[in-house]
């Protein structure tokens, strides 16, 4: 491969809008390893809805632009789907409730079958890699940007469902990402827009935010997303994601697969390393793909420059296009071994959505078993597709509406809540503070979820959750026995 073709390999682009056209000439023109899918990139039916072909020809084309210099291997056609408030696809795909659910369902086996049921839908579409799941371990309402996205504050949790999550998803034919080394669940600063810092030591971390990656490196995880996070125990004020003591750690743990950056457009970054110096720098570092730069155009020649003077090694941008290359060459290999997947049809997935839902439900403060309500409910809060899945749902499960007690729907990010029953939608946290005397935490708002949480009104199904963070005065483990 050419210099240029190498520094191609090592990029994986976004692009703005719905021209895939444009930008499959960018990734021919500069030997580009792929592209990731945005929201603003999926094509959407008069309904709103995703057009399944559409999509699937968009990423046929851009995965035809990756391989038009000749190379054997596949591009790498991505998307950030882990269910939750992270889903740059909507319906029909099946929706999924918050990862944290698979925490408080505490069930291996689900979470590995939901992973399996989430990638499957991906890959009619075109779909090869997915930036999922999220193995950070979070430290409960002080982080600002993981929450509900974390399977779990404690580190054991997160990392036993991570790997099974992860393998279910390969088992679909789907590359997963674990992320965010070395830890986003314990840092108070939202990176998409600072730079925050992790003060806690190696062996604090090794403790704590590590262990779910340690796993997934041991279960033979292909990708680990570094995070743009300052850690001063490995180097004092620079992102993670472009440092060299942090690749020497994640490579410390014996991983041998493909570092990929977060987002390099993101405040964190791109605030501080404009033009391409993030990408020559990350590179550098260690890193082996450079996710979303800014300008794709202008890191690619920045990395050929580099190279060109020597303030780039040769053989570290070798290195890092022989380990993209050999995944992608891998992943080729094993979906053709086991008969190439098919995947699922796109809503296959909600009676399984449905099933994690119901295993997840949380009573914090209330009694358990028989109805929580009588016959009729009021419902406030949420947003109005929230109040319309709860009504539904509530008829389904024989609860008039319009009188009995207050249901108070928390949405993301919500304020405690008054009423008879306190709802969670998202992260439990808001419970602690909410002065309903019956506390429910639901880490979803599927219709599924919803279906979960009336059946439990109702008294028609148990609340079998149990909290995997603590919240407030109740500790982890809380639930109905």
């Amino acid at each position: 491969m050419s210099p240029e073709q190498k520094a191609g390999q090592v990029l994986l682009p976004f692009f703005t809008g719905r021209d895939a056209g444009a930008h499959a000439a960018v990734v021919e023109r500069l030997h580009l390893a792929g592209s990731i899918i945005m929201g603003d990139n999926v094509p959407l039916d008069p309904e709103g809805g995703v057009d399944l072909a559409a999509m699937g020809a968009i990423n046929q084309r851009l995965g035809q632009a990756a391989t038009a210099d000749g190379r054997p291997w596949p591009g790498m056609i991505g998307v950030d789907q882990e269910g939750g408030l992270v889903a740059r696809l909507g319906a029909p795909l099946t929706e999924w409730p918050s990862p944290m659910s698979y925490g408080a369902a505490g069930s291996g086996a689900l979470a590995r079958e939901a992973g399996q049921g989430l990638a499957g839908e991906l890959v009619p579409l075109g779909f090869n890699t997915d930036f999922a799941p999220d193995t950070d371990v979070t430290i409960g309402p002080a982080d600002p940007t993981i929450g509900a996205r974390s399977m779990s504050g404690n580190p054991d949790t997160a990392a036993a469902l991570g790997v099974e999550y992860s393998q279910g998803m390969l088992a679909a034919g789907v590359l997963p990402t674990v992320k965010h080394f070395p830890g986003h669940g314990s840092v108070t600063t939202d990176s998409h827009l600072n730079l925050p810092v992790q003060p806690a030591s190696v062996a604090e971390l090794g403790s704590r935010d590590w262990k779910p990656f340690q796993a997934a490196i041991a279960a033979g995880s292909p990708m680990v997303m570094t995070g743009h996070i300052a850690v001063p125990a490995l180097e004092p004020g620079v992102p993670a994601s472009l440092s060299t003591p942090t690749y020497a750690a994640l490579r410390g743990l014996g991983f041998k697969g493909v570092a990929v950056t977060d987002a390099l457009n993101m405040g964190a970054v791109h605030k501080q390393y404009p033009a391409g110096s993030a990408a020559v720098m990350a590179l550098a570092a260690g890193a082996d793909l450079l996710l979303m730069p800014a300008d794709v155009a202008q890191a690619h020649a920045a990395i050929v420059g580099a190279v060109a003077a020597g303030t780039l090694p040769a053989a570290r941008l070798d290195e890092a296009a022989v380990r993209v290359a050999t995944m992608m060459t891998w992943h080729a290999r094993a979906a053709a071994g086991t008969g190439k997947p098919t995947g699922a049809a796109a809503g296959s997935g909600a009676p399984l959505s449905a099933r994690v839902s119901a295993a997840a439900v949380t009573v914090l403060s209330g009694h358990c078993g028989g109805p929580l309500v009588p016959g009729a409910v009021r419902v406030s809060g949420g947003s109005p597709a929230d109040r319309a899945r709860f009504e539904d749902a509530a008829a389904r499960y024989g609860l008039s509406l319009g009188s009995g007690p207050l249901v108070s729907l928390i949405p993301y990010g919500g304020r405690p809540a008054g009423g008879d029953i306190a709802v969670a939608l998202d992260a439990p946290w808001p419970l602690q503070g909410s002065a309903a005397p019956v506390k429910v935490a639901l880490y979803g708002r599927s219709q599924g979820a919803f279906d979960a949480l009336a059946a439990v009104l109702a008294g028609k199904a148990p609340a079998p959750g149990k909290l995997p963070v603590a919240v407030g005065s109740f500790p982890a483990g809380t639930g109905c026995p």
